[in-house]
């Protein structure tokens, strides 16, 4: 019996379908069919393949072990073990961060300084100083009122708000669809995009799992694509993934559901939690991108990130 056989007939005993084993174990419906069919084109390599088949095994009650050695001894290459069990995750990459200059201690050192002159100046020329154009600004309103009381009647109060921030709204988009770098509904766990919006931290969207924070290297990103069902126009954007930071995201709009036809409108770095993103411009169109370029490490030393979350802010 092949290893795709011995999982299918061990998923069928413990009574659960396809969707549960993918709910349980986050590897996609797609893989899962493929591997009970032993077709392993899909997973994305070796390193994946053995992954899934452990994490499918443990779920339908199958030894993984015996089915590991099987793959090895009849699909796996002999020049990929070396390399692909480099590369077995063990623990979180965690990266090492790089101590900022303390800027704060060089100004007040340097004000000091300028303040010592100063005062020196002062003693010097009999308490009385000449300041430069670049020591002293004058307030704008200051020179205004030289202008006249002529220019004083034209002046109009300004609108304590404007029209268009009065008008900002909530904005509800009418689905939410997996996204990959093909297009929409090739992104990672298709079937559970909806829980993107759920606002339940419990019952999160979650990527796939990969080895590195950079898919592995065999993507660029990752992401879910809100369509709003009509353009719209969006100033702000709140995001709650997972507790655990280490995120790369972009957030794209535009009027066509391809990534090369959505622009970048703004971005995050090195985040978790609730992610709050300000447009620096409003932004119009159909459809919003939250674009993973890079993903947090999880509790198993692997990498992939969870939303539970998504409130937009604009104008319909």
């Amino acid at each position: 019996m092949t290893i795709g056989e011995t999982l299918a007939k061990a998923r069928r005993s413990s009574g659960l379908t396809i969707t549960q084993v993918s709910e349980r174990t986050r590897v996609r419906e797609t893989i899962i069919r493929g591997i009970e069919q032993d077709d392993y084109s899909a997973c994305g390599g070796d390193f994946y393949a053995r992954g899934h088949i452990r994490s499918i095994a443990r779920v339908v009650g199958a030894d993984p072990v015996p089915l590991i050695a099987e793959y090895d001894a009849t699909l796996r290459a002999p020049e990929e073990i070396t390399a692909a069990e480099a590369l077995e995750p063990t623990m979180p990459i965690r990266a090492v961060e790089r101590r900022a200059t303390n800027w704060t201690a060089i100004l007040a050192v340097a004000a000091l300084a300028a303040f010592g002159f100063l005062a020196y100046h002062l003693a010097s020329s009999g308490g009385h100083a000449t300041a430069s154009p670049a020591a002293v600004t004058r307030p704008a309103h200051h020179a205004a009122r030289h202008s006249g009381h002529a220019a004083a009647h034209h002046a109009h109060p300004k609108p304590a708000s404007s029209p268009a921030a009065a008008q900002l709204t909530s904005l509800t988009p009418v689905s939410v669809t997996a996204f990959g770098p093909n297009g929409p509904g090739q992104g990672d766990n298709p079937g559970q995009a909806s829980l993107a919006v759920s606002d339940n931290p419990a019952t999160p969207w979650n990527t796939d799992w990969y080895a590195t924070a950079d898919f592995g290297n065999m993507q660029s990103g990752t992401g879910l694509l809100l369509n709003m069902g009509k353009p719209v126009t969006i100033t702000s954007v709140e995001i709650t993934l997972g507790s655990t930071p280490g995120a790369d995201l972009q957030l794209r709009t535009g009027s066509v559901a391809q990534l090369a036809g959505l622009k970048t409108v703004a971005t995050a770095t090195n985040v978790g939690g609730v992610v709050h993103l300000q447009l620096a411009a409003p932004s119009q169109g159909q459809y919003l991108l939250i674009w993973f370029t890079k993903l947090p490490p999880d509790s198993s030393g692997t990498f992939e990130a969870f939303v539970s979350g998504v409130s937009l802010k604009g104008q319909a």
